[in-house]
């Protein structure tokens, strides 16, 4: 049985390789990846409008039209705003994140480049991931993107997740094998 994140999922990886194959169309991919790059920014920033676009408390039609103010204001592409207007009017900006994150997974796969999502306690300066993403480029030989995300309750170091790979060096689980190694040695 399908579990509700791999629902969203594959109804994310519909809508994202539809919006793709009509930017492909139309020759706008970076338009479109730069507008949802920027959309999910706002996501990522702004506490009212993740609870805008989960909530099914709020009327349909007012996330609709918040939704196109929002990308009107931030001159998205127009094959952006009636994309994000289609998901709106189907009731489903819950899935927004998911759709941006599978539309860019997309995009770098058919370019042959690999996204790494890099998380670290604090955010990375420019040099820092320069030196990740060489690191990377070095161990995988392939373009590699860095997604760089914050959580601070990593303490210090990095999770580097590249596909369905993950390399945790971060304090936090190096803390937390050590408390149970002295828990096991009790």
């Amino acid at each position: 049985m399908a579990t509700d994140s791999n629902i969203v999922n594959v109804i994310a990886e519909r809508y994202a390789l539809a919006v793709y194959e009509l930017a492909d169309e139309g020759r706008i991919l970076d338009n479109i990846a730069q507008d949802l790059t920027k959309l999910q920014s706002l996501l990522d920033e702004s506490e009212d409008l993740k609870i805008l676009i989960s909530s099914p408390l709020i009327d349909t039609d007012k996330k609709k039209l918040a939704i196109e103010k929002i990308m009107q204001k931030a001159e998205a592409n127009s094959l952006t705003q009636r994309f994000i207007a289609v998901i709106a009017q189907n009731n489903r900006l819950f899935i927004l994140p998911a759709t941006i994150e599978a539309f860019l997974a997309e995009l770098a796969g058919r370019r042959g480049e690999i996204i790494a999502e890099v998380t670290s306690a604090k955010e990375l300066n420019e040099s820092q991931i320069d030196s990740v993403t060489n690191v990377l480029r070095g161990a995988l030989g392939n373009k590699v993107t860095v997604d760089a995300k914050i959580d601070s309750s990593l303490i210090g170091g990095l999770i580097v997740k590249v596909g369905s790979r993950m390399i945790d060096a971060s304090l936090k689980t190096k803390l937390q094998r050590l408390q149970l190694a002295m828990k096991g040695a009790q």
